[in-house]
């Protein structure tokens, strides 16, 4: 490689390098005799679905940067954070994905969106029974993710815990 070549090759890496720096910033980032480049901030976005109950247990429901949303694990709780659905897994299940769709719709994304989703049970064998009602949400393909079985969730009554990643295209 010419002398001429090597030189393009770390101007690139230069600017790669000059790029991941200045990803926070909308700051012009100017190579030797390369034009600027602009990089925006993307600035995280936070939603509260229940703000006193998450400000009480110190967590935000989603948070989305630029386009990607991170949604916490949802459970089957009223607006004061009591559990609902005490013993019916199913009913609690539903209320999940309830309150779930509030926070896509918040975003304008819907479940078609949703690209991993984790479920956390403390049945696994009575989650079984009731998964096929996930065809109910999930219409046109699944995504990915797992179904983990604990000994407990964050109180003793919630049976079911679903938290999911979005993309949304813009």
């Amino acid at each position: 490689m010419n002398t001429k070549g090597k030189l393009s090759i770390k101007i690139l890496l230069l600017s790669l390098i000059a790029i991941s720096f200045n990803c926070k910033e909308k700051t012009p980032v100017k190579t030797m005799d390369q034009p600027a480049i602009i990089v925006e901030k993307e600035i995280p976005e936070y939603f509260l679905l229940r703000p006193e109950v998450e400000k009480a247990y110190g967590y935000s429901h989603a948070v989305k940067i630029g386009n990607e949303i991170k949604i916490s694990g949802a459970v089957s709780m009223d607006d004061e954070g009591n559990p609902t659905a005490i013993g019916d897994i199913e009913q609690q299940m539903k209320n999940c994905y309830s309150d779930l769709e509030k926070v896509l719709a918040h975003y304008g994304c819907t479940f078609d969106d949703v690209v991993v989703e984790n479920v956390f049970t403390t049945n696994m064998p009575m989650f079984l029974e009731i998964a096929a009602y996930r065809n109910e949400i999930y219409k046109n393909q699944f995504p990915t993710g797992s179904w983990i079985g604990v000994k407990e969730l964050a109180l003793p009554e919630f049976m079911i815990e679903i938290e999911m990643e979005v993309h949304k295209a813009e």
